[in-house]
């Protein structure tokens, strides 16, 4: 039994069971994989994939338990080269944030420069996606941290908690009749053609859910993963926006009103994510130190899991300069 034949069993998983795909990746043959593969169940005396003919379709029953246990030595084989870096107080590296257009764009800027005056060696990679995507790229392990409002919480193979909570607003071209208004409504909103978010995205869910409860159905004729679209479509006056406030800035967006719609909508939570198990460089904690000026990195490391929002209470005490909403 060796590495090689490890990582092809997860990868061949990964690679929903393609083998010219488990080579590429691998930078290696088929034939080389499918040997590699025989090895090892000869080896073990059991086989590890269902197979008709020479496809592999899926995992038998002892390459499911096997699998759970391949995935544990690779991650601890990564958390060892991690650890040796640590002690070594290597400050060069690569450090990726998988996170959506929003967050990279509106919530993290001041955090990165502070991340790269702090690391000028680490290469920060941010790959911005959907939640979805996100909550793939932690668990298959191609992103160190992940940072989103939908999809992070309470998923069995990853530890989340809370950054920031916020609700959405509405902006609307100047001089709009709604800015005439003595209070916005949900019934006043519904009026009118409304821009927003992708379903599943920077919490759409919530304000599908506030229309809902007040027995309206909205008229959303345009949605996007990006608030600058949404804008300049609102400047368009093709319909009103429903945005994440961090959006908005009154210098950027001239010819655009902000409206006070707090009331309207619920809370959302943006939340930091990371695979359970996983052994972060040291950098990667002192980046999400640096979203939290209230939590330590040490103290995140001590914890059994990501700490829980009476975890986040608990030290904002501590740490009043930063309070926990």
């Amino acid at each position: 039994m060796n590495f090689q034949q490890l990582r092809i069993i997860s990868e061949t998983v990964k690679r929903n069971f393609n083998l010219t795909e488990v080579a590429n990746a691998l930078f290696t043959s088929q034939s080389g994989v499918s040997k590699h593969i025989r090895d090892l169940e000869e080896e073990l005396g059991v086989q590890i994939f269902v197979r008709k003919g020479k496809r592999l379709l899926g995992l038998t029953e002892a390459g499911g338990e096997l699998l759970e246990i391949v995935e544990r030595m690779l991650l601890d084989t990564q958390n060892i080269k991690n650890l040796s870096c640590r002690f070594r107080h290597c400050e060069q590296g690569e450090l990726i944030v998988a996170t959506t257009h929003t967050q990279a764009c509106y919530a993290l800027p001041q955090v990165v420069v502070a991340f790269k005056t702090l690391f000028p060696k680490v290469h920060l990679v941010l790959h911005e996606c959907n939640p979805r995507e996100i909550k793939a790229m932690l668990v298959e392990g191609r992103a160190d941290v992940g940072v989103a409002t939908e999809a992070l919480a309470d998923v069995a193979d990853l530890g989340s908690f809370p950054c920031y909570r916020w609700r959405h607003c509405v902006v609307v071209p100047r001089e709009h009749a709604l800015t005439q208004l003595p209070e916005l409504s949900l019934e006043a909103l519904a009026q009118y053609p409304i821009l927003t978010y992708h379903e599943g995205i920077a919490g759409r869910s919530q304000i599908d859910r506030a229309f809902a409860r007040a027995g309206l159905k909205p008229d959303i004729v345009l949605s996007s993963m990006d608030a600058d679209v949404i804008k300049t479509y609102v400047r368009l006056d093709l319909g009103i926006g429903i945005i994440a406030p961090m959006a908005y800035s009154s210098l950027r967006d001239d010819g655009l009103h902000l409206l006070e719609s707090a009331a309207l909508f619920d809370m959302n939570t943006t939340r930091i994510a990371l695979r359970r198990g996983y052994y972060l460089r040291g950098f990667a904690y002192r980046f999400i130190e640096l979203c939290f000026s209230h939590i330590r990195s040490a103290q995140i490391e001590v914890w059994p899991h990501p700490p829980t929002h009476t975890d986040l209470q608990a030290l904002a005490k501590h740490h009043p300069s930063r309070g926990v909403a």
